[in-house]
């Protein structure tokens, strides 16, 4: 074997492969980076850039007459705080709570960890709009909880848990967590669990172990999932719009008025700029402290903590003794039960988990007794067992045409995605670039982008060239939001990528298209269609852009699933809920089926 690889290494002459090579990697840069770098110019930087540039206009000549309009009345500003608010409250109770998920995840044997990945995937993958209608049903008047409280006595009249703000924050941190739970989870896989017990063999108590050796380690996905929750909620405007009132109105949804009513581009434009500004704070300040590097599973940068104040440190220091010291004494209470909180079998942190998983998916499978209800309306308990609203659903050409269409514009989103996000990551993963972090930079900008600007930037540039209303359109502007998903997740898998096998099939004579072709594609088939399918459910799944530029006459699913809970409240849409769930469970047993592949 040896001899073989030597011999290989005579056959090329050194001196033609180092003339040529950096030319050809330029060329063979460029061709890679292409595709992403003409797609997100064309439908990220140029219709945003647009929006902007329309608030700075009036007529044809330079004005800031819309950004005095915004800031001359307290109501914008105070709309921009409940944002930040919500968002920030969002954000916070999403990483506390997610936190002890993705701890115990990333511990226990991979037959465990499937099992409860399961479900984190299918809450993750289920529609926003199926959990935030579930919990219209969950805190309405004739809802579950208040149904409960009635037989349980402990009540009298129903309470009044829909539209305020704690009903808004229950649903967002509903929606957010699995956000959460991935992005640490993808960080608190690669921490050595040996770290804890070494230092508990050094003689530090289990307390002393978690918050000192393991908790700082796992500080950069706690980071990461706290900026995706937090950009994320800050553009959202689902379940505020659902579950809040008039005092929780988020900015997105004075964008959406402003645009979809009165037609004023411009203060539309002033209000992106305001809320685009917001999460480019947040961004710099993240990499600076961090590094864009741990969004995808990788290490923080080491500037960070070197770059931290003294102050900050010791201050940081300080807290985390006094949470070791608090949880040594409090395991000290219960001697008997005393377990290492590094090992994830104790009992009680797998019952506070299997708590927060029915948190998560109870809601869901909620809707599927009421769906076969018999009588119209949503109150709990069902009266009787009928099929009548699944029969309205698969014969209402609605229904059909916009299932139909969030199908095809799907599958052609994941296969676009894929097409352009596989050499992306390749590239990112293998290519030795010295300006990695820029490139990523640039790649996750949608993400980057609250998605309203994007929507509304996008609906925009497509009216002046005739795509308002096309499926084609509808690809291009899903693949926009997809391709990060795709690039990040392909990143993760060529990381665990055996490269050793494509250099043995180089040394045997095979080219790098063949190389490609028959070793590295195959073993990759697996992680590959799974990035597919997480594009798929991504674009399925997808409003926002939907609501600007699906047109009137023919929607996607999300788009008709939202104007029928505007309309009304129906079991039509319990029973779609239940269709939706199907699917999703489906496609989550596929993904996790060639996930255990790739892996094993």
């Amino acid at each position: 074997m040896n001899q073989t690889v030597v011999a290989s290494r005579h056959q090329a002459p050194p001196q033609a492969t180092r003339r040529r090579s950096p030319w050809r990697q330029r060329l063979r840069v460029a061709a890679l980076l292409a595709p992403v770098t003409v797609l997100l110019l064309v439908l990220l930087v140029y219709p945003v850039g647009q929006l902007l540039l329309l608030s700075i206009q009036k007529g044809h000549q330079f004005s800031l007459a819309e950004y005095r309009r915004l800031f001359a009345s307290s109501v914008y500003l105070d709309v921009l705080w409940i944002t930040l608010k919500i968002s920030l409250l969002t954000t916070f109770f999403s990483v506390l709570v997610g936190y002890p998920v993705a701890f115990l995840i990333s511990v226990v044997t991979r037959e465990r960890k499937n099992r409860l990945l399961y479900w984190v995937l299918l809450s993750f993958w289920t529609s926003f709009l199926v959990r935030t209608f579930a919990w219209v049903v969950l805190l309405g008047r004739n809802g579950v909880i208040n149904w409960t409280l009635r037989h349980l006595g402990l009540i009298d009249q129903p309470l009044d848990l829909l539209y305020n703000l704690p009903a808004v924050i229950i649903g967002m941190t509903h929606a957010m967590m699995p956000v959460a739970i991935m992005t640490m989870l993808s960080v608190m896989e690669n921490i050595d669990r040996r770290l804890p017990s070494a230092a508990s063999t050094l003689g530090a108590r289990p307390g002393t172990a978690f918050w000192k050796v393991y908790f700082p380690l796992s500080l950069p996905g706690v980071f990461a999932s706290a900026l995706m929750v937090f950009v994320t909620s800050i553009g959202f405007f689902i379940t505020p719009t659902l579950l809040g009132g008039r005092h929780e109105t988020m900015i997105t949804q004075l964008i959406i008025d402003q645009v979809l009513q009165a037609l004023n581009w411009g203060f539309a434009g002033a209000i992106s700029v305001l809320l685009l500004a917001v999460v480019l704070v947040v961004f710099i300040v993240y990499d600076r402290m961090v590094g864009l590097s741990t969004m995808t599973g990788g290490s923080a940068a080491a500037r960070g903590p070197q770059k931290a104040p003294g102050l900050m440190s010791k201050a940081g220091g300080a807290v985390l003794t006094l949470l070791a010291n608090a949880t040594d004494a409090l395991i000290g209470v219960l001697p008997k039960r005393k377990r290492r909180m590094s090992d994830g079998n104790g009992k009680t942190l797998r019952t506070v988990v299997t708590l927060i998983l029915v948190f998560l998916s109870a809601p869901a499978f909620l809707m599927i007794p009421l769906s076969f209800d018999s009588v119209s309306g949503l109150a709990w308990p069902p009266h009787g067992v009928s099929l009548q609203w699944y029969r309205q659903v698969f014969d209402s050409p609605l229904w059909m045409q916009a299932a139909t269409r969030s199908l095809l514009v799907g599958v052609g989103t994941g296969v676009l995605s894929m097409a352009i996000g596989t050499p992306v990551a390749f590239l990112l993963v293998r290519g030795g670039l010295r300006w990695n972090a820029p490139v990523l930079a640039f790649v996750l900008a949608p993400i980057v982008v609250p998605r309203m600007i994007l929507a509304v930037g996008i609906f925009y540039f497509f009216a002046k060239i005739g795509l308002v209303g096309s499926s084609f359109g509808l690809v291009l502007a899903h693949t926009v939001v997809a391709v990060p998903y795709v690039v990040i997740t392909l990143m993760a898998v060529l990381r665990n990528y055996d490269q050793r096998l494509d250099l043995a099939a180089q040394s045997m004579g095979a080219h790098t298209w063949t190389t490609l072709r028959r070793v590295t594609f195959p073993l990759l088939s697996a992680g590959m269609l799974s990035s597919f399918l997480f594009a798929f459910a991504t674009s399925f799944d997808e409003l926002t852009i939907a609501l600007f530029s699906s047109g009137g006459l023919s929607t996607t699913l999300p788009k008709q699933f939202w104007d029928e809970t505007t309309l009304q409240i129906s079991p039509t849409i319990a029973a779609v809920s239940t269709c939706l769930f199907i699917f999703v469970s489906v496609l989550i047993s596929v993904a996790d089926r060639l996930r255990r592949r790739s892996l094993g």
